[in-house]
């Protein structure tokens, strides 16, 4: 496999056949976005510098990116190999040099490689400092680690600088580890199903198919003692065994769509709501632990969102008490259209555990008997560990024959995960922001679950205890705020 390149140089590819079917791809006009790796070893690296210093010499003036988390482990790792690459090749040094001051490689024949840090900034959450970048097309090293905006902010950058005038099919070539994030999601899970768009493609590429490095790579990942790590790494394994910080198992999960829990004749009602935008308002009927009905609307306001959980409510004869609503944001019109139910504010402080024994307390010089709290960071943490608990025991039922939404549920439901934070060692659930991240939306299915832990912690006489001490509270702040000079 060889072609001429500018200056007259002939440069001879030599690919593994793993890399040299990824090559159809990276020249073919249909492939937009190609996977390639899936494993250690198995040549990742040196396809994407190979492939960016090859078109950056056959078409000059062209334009592209190489980007990983850190600018830092990419000039440490990819940048090296992208050496490695042109010594192979016998790219003599005065055919390319790396400007160290702008991060960028730029050729002799006018094509540039901007090298670019993905890894999130405070004052630039939405990664607009990529937002007016023009490429031909580029490539993302170990994507298992990134967010998922910058792939998907990059992804509108491509095609944007001489592909019309060299009729180039812009591309953007990613590598990576197995990870269950978006990536998985958006690339491995529907490759998998046989359901990829015509615009993807995945080529999995382990340490045993790169026949140079095989038996290294072998010894060395056999070695590996984390056994998750090892299935990643060295097998390869997209569906590897339950993360560390996982609350709930896999199997757990699955079963809840296959559960039959003992009749219960108490009902519950959970809400989630949004507001004319992407997300969905969710509310979700209980039966006990058991959803046995749902409804899901979209774009609508909070007014008819009101009027039609009054008359659901009404219908099935579920009590206004009963009924939790997400408080934060927009969700406080709705908890005010609903007297009498249930506003959840999930940085609300853990409440008391009833099922803890209860202890001898001094309050204001009197001796009393309380429930202690349980060591959680919020009151949206406590429901979270409480569902992930209520689902490993196979407590927690839903009836629901929709594939599509199973599937939702399932996703959210792997996202119930501990943060591990430093500090105080309270439990924390890793935030919405992160899960977002890895869903590529907003978790309203989990939200609604969260949300029925609440009535397991105060006895039915109390309902509206908890309501009405967040209303106070939340009034007080408020007067105090305009009390203010």
């Amino acid at each position: 496999m060889e072609d001429n390149t500018a200056n007259g140089k002939v440069v001879e590819l030599k690919p593994l056949p793993k890399q040299y079917e990824a090559w159809q791809y990276l020249m073919d006009d249909t492939t937009k976005y190609l996977l390639f790796g899936g494993g250690a070893g198995g040549g990742k690296s040196w396809l994407l510098a190979e492939w960016l210093m090859y078109m950056s010499m056959v078409y000059p003036e062209t334009k592209w990116f190489v980007g990983r988390l850190e600018l830092k482990r990419l000039m440490a790792s990819t940048f090296i190999t992208f050496k490695k690459v042109c010594a192979f090749h016998e790219i003599a040094d005065s055919m390319w040099k790396l400007n160290s001051q702008y991060n960028f490689i730029e050729f002799q024949n006018g094509s540039r490689i901007d090298l670019l840090d993905v890894a999130p900034q405070p004052k630039d959450p939405l990664y607009e400092r990529f937002g007016s970048l023009e490429y031909t097309g580029g490539a993302g090293e170990e994507v298992g680690e990134w967010p998922f905006r910058p792939f998907d902010v990059l992804k509108s950058r491509i095609g944007r600088h001489l592909n019309k005038e060299l009729d180039l099919m812009p591309k953007f070539l990613l590598t990576a580890n197995p990870k269950k994030n978006w990536l998985k999601r958006v690339i491995y899970d529907p490759y998998r199903k046989g359901t990829l768009g015509p615009k993807y493609r995945f080529v999995q590429s382990l340490y045993s198919d790169n026949h140079y490095t095989a038996d290294e790579y072998g010894e060395n990942l056999n070695e590996i003692t984390d056994p998750i790590l090892k299935q990643r790494l060295r097998d390869g394994d997209w569906d590897y065994s339950e993360d560390s910080d996982a609350l709930c198992t896999s199997g757990a999960i699955q079963d809840i769509f296959r559960n039959v829990l003992e009749f219960s004749p108490e009902k519950y009602a959970s809400l989630d709501v949004a507001r004319f935008g992407k997300d969905k308002t969710k509310l979700y009927l209980w039966q006990g632990w058991n959803i046995y009905k749902f409804y899901i609307w979209h774009g609508q306001d909070t007014r008819m969102t009101v009027e039609k959980v009054k008359t659901i409510l009404r219908e099935e004869g579920i009590p206004m008490s009963r009924l939790a609503v997400d408080e934060i944001g927009i969700g406080g019109g709705v908890v005010d259209g609903l007297r009498g139910c249930r506003g959840f504010v999930s940085n609300a402080s853990p409440m008391e555990n009833p099922n803890a024994p209860r202890q001898t307390v001094l309050r204001n010089g009197i001796l009393v008997e309380v429930t202690p709290k349980d060591n959680f960071g919020s009151l949206k943490d406590q429901c979270g560990y409480y569902l992930a608990e209520k689902i490993n025991n196979h407590a927690v039922g839903f009836d629901c024959e929709d594939p599509n939404l199973q599937e939702e549920v399932e996703q959210e439901l792997s996202q119930l995960r501990d943060a591990k934070p430093d500090g105080d060692g309270k439990k924390r659930l890793v935030k919405k922001e992160e899960m977002k991240e890895n869903l590529g939306r907003s978790p309203d299915n989990l939200d609604c679950m969260i949300m029925r832990a609440i009535f397991d912690f105060l006895p039915s006489s109390s309902e509206n205890t908890y309501a009405n001490e967040v209303r106070v509270r939340k009034n007080r702040q408020r007067n105090s705020e305009n009390c203010q000079p």
